[in-house]
């Protein structure tokens, strides 16, 4: 399936911060279901997006370091949280934090990946943009490795890992993190 990019247009779509996007992807990165929030949010139809790889909601704004680090942690059977740009079918953008979930069959083999995202508060998209500005600034001179080995010095610099990073950055807390642990357990 090819996929045409939208040009981004700049404007941010406002989510709603008591609803979340939920999309299951198998292995492969390959849209199996999305809630109707999803397709609303995105602007794509349910029949657009099944079967599609997630990445047709991948902004340009997104350093790929980001996305290599999430698959790593995937693919090795490890959650991540991450804050992302979404590009919508029109253009439009839209700030998540992505918390995923990950299935496995009877003998342990991943079957599908389940992504939860909420509304980025404001002050978490504030300061990640900083971060990813300058690995997307690395990206276009050196390369992804050369970007995701600054993310690595970037992290070693504050003594964390990018698991605590983003958990200190924007994990839900008090009542929204338990409703969010509530809704991905409804999930699983």
């Amino acid at each position: 399936m090819s996929v045409l990019r939208p040009i981004p247009t700049g404007v941010e779509i406002k989510l709603d911060p008591k609803r979340y996007i939920v999309s299951k992807t198998d292995p492969g990165g390959r849209i199996v279901y999305g809630n109707d929030y999803f397709t609303q949010i995105s602007g794509y139809k349910e029949s657009e997006l099944i079967g599609a790889p997630h990445n047709i909601l991948r902004h340009p704004e997104m350093p790929r370091a980001i996305f290599y680090l999430m698959w790593e942690h995937l693919k090795s059977g490890r959650n991540i949280m991450a804050v992302v740009k979404n590009l919508a079918k029109n253009g439009n953008h839209y700030w998540v934090t992505t918390d995923f979930d990950i299935k496995r069959d009877r003998s342990g083999n991943i079957r599908h990946y389940i992504a939860f995202r909420q509304a980025a508060p404001k002050h978490v998209v504030k300061k990640i943009e900083e971060l990813y500005g300058k690995l997307l600034e690395v990206e276009k001179e050196h390369g992804m490795k050369a970007s995701v080995e600054y993310l690595y010095g970037y992290l070693e610099e504050r003594n964390m890992n990018y698991d605590q990073f983003i958990e200190e950055l924007a994990k839900p807390k008090g009542l929204a993190g338990i409703f969010f642990a509530k809704m991905k357990k409804l999930f699983g």
